[in-house]
C-alpha cells in the first residue's frame, strides 16, 4: 500500500489566485508533505508515526469493500471517489501493452494495496480479450483481497513469484511503491529476474540533486495520522538499474503535488529489450 499523494493542477489553481495570496501561500511553511534529507532508513523511521498502524488498514479495507459493494466508483489511499476518474497516462500504456498483446493484458501490481487501479479502471479493463490482474501485497492486504474481493480476473499474492505461478510475466506495475520500499534497489533487481516484457512505472518520486534523498512524509490528517519514510530518487541513478535489459518507450511526468523544492513525481514504460530483437526479427 502506498501513502496518499494529492492530485492537483498547481499551475491552474495559482492563476486563480492574486498576486498577495500567492506571497502569502509560497511563504506559508508547509505541515504536511516531505521533510528532512536524512542519511539513513532507519533514521527517518525514527521520525514517524503511525507506521504501522492498524488503523490505516482498516480504512482502507473499508474503503474498498464500500467500492466493492458500488456505494463509490473507487477508493485511493482510504479516500472514497463517487465521480468517474481515470488515470489516462497509465491507462494508455496498458492498452499500447494490450494491442501489442492481442488484446491480453496480465498485469502484476506489485502495492497494488486492494485493487485501487483495477476498480477504479474496471469498467475500460473489462473489454480487453483477457485480464488478469494480480495484486502483490503484505500478508493483512493479501489476505482480506482473497477473502472478500476476489474476482475472476482479479486475485491477492503474498510473492511475485506466487503471481507468476498463475499468470504470464508479461506486465510489472509499480505506482508509487518504489519510494515507500527500505531497499529499493534490492527489490528492483529481484524484479529483473523475473524477466518481465513490459515494466510500467507510475508516481514516482525523483529529485534534481545528484544523491538519493530520504525523506519523511507527513500525511494530513483529514486522511488518516501517520508519516512515512520516503525515497526522493536520482533519476539517472534509478533509470540506470534498467538500463541493461529496458528501453524506455515512453516517459512522463504526474500532477502529484509536493511541497519539496527539486521534487517530482514522474512515471516510465519500459519494454523489454530482447522482446524487441525478437520482433525485428520475425
Amino acid at each position: 500500500m502506498s501513502p496518499f499523494n494529492i492530485n492537483m493542477n498547481i499551475k491552474k489553481f495559482i492563476k486563480q489566485l492574486t498576486p498577495p495570496i500567492v506571497e502569502k501561500l509560497l511563504n506559508y511553511p508547509a505541515r504536511y508533505g516531505w521533510f528532512g534529507n536524512y542519511s539513513t532508513w532507519d533514521e527517518a523511521k525514527k521520525k514517524c508515526v503511525g507506521y504501522d498502524s492498524d488503523v490505516i488498514f482498516d480504512k482502507v479495507k473499508k474503503a474498498a469493500l464500500s467500492v466493492e459493494a458500488r456505494e463509490a466508483k473507487f477508493e485511493r489511499d482510504s479516500v472514497l471517489f463517487y465521480k468517474e476518474e481515470y488515470n489516462w497516462q497509465v491507462l494508455t500504456c496498458l492498452m499500447l501493452i494490450a494491442s501489442r498483446e492481442n488484446g491480453i493484458l496480465h498485469v502484476t501490481d506489485f502495492g497494488g494495496s486492494l485493487g485501487s487501479f483495477f476498480y477504479q479502471h474496471h469498467k475500460i479493463l473489462k473489454m480487453l480479450n483477457e485480464v488478469k490482474w494480480g495484486i502483490v501485497e503484505q500478508p493483512h492486504f493479501v489476505d482480506c483481497g482473497n477473502e472478500s474481493l476476489l474476482r475472476e480476473n482479479l486475485n491477492f499474492y503474498y510473492t511475485v513469484k506466487e503471481c507468476l505461478q498463475h499468470q504470464k510475466n508479461q506486465t510489472l506495475f509499480l505506482s508509487s511503491v518504489l519510494q515507500y520500499l527500505e531497499t529499493p534497489f534490492e527489490q528492483i533487481a529481484n524484479f529483473l529476474n523475473f524477466e518481465f516484457e513490459y515494466i510500467l512505472i507510475d508516481r514516482t518520486a525523483f529529485t534534481v540533486h545528484e544523491q538519493d534523498e530520504i525523506t519523511v512524509q507527513k500525511i494530513h490528517p483529514k486522511i488518516y495520522n501517520a508519516s512515512y519514510p520516503a525515497w526522493f530518487f536520482n533519476e539517472r541513478k534509478f533509470l540506470g538499474f534498467f538500463s541493461k535489459g529496458y528501453d524506455i518507450f515512453l516517459s512522463f511526468e504526474n500532477e502529484d503535488f509536493t511541497n519539496r523544492k527539486g521534487g517530482a513525481f514522474k512515471g516510465y514504460l519500459m519494454i523489454k529489450k530482447k522482446k524487441i530483437q525478437d520482433e525485428k526479427n520475425a
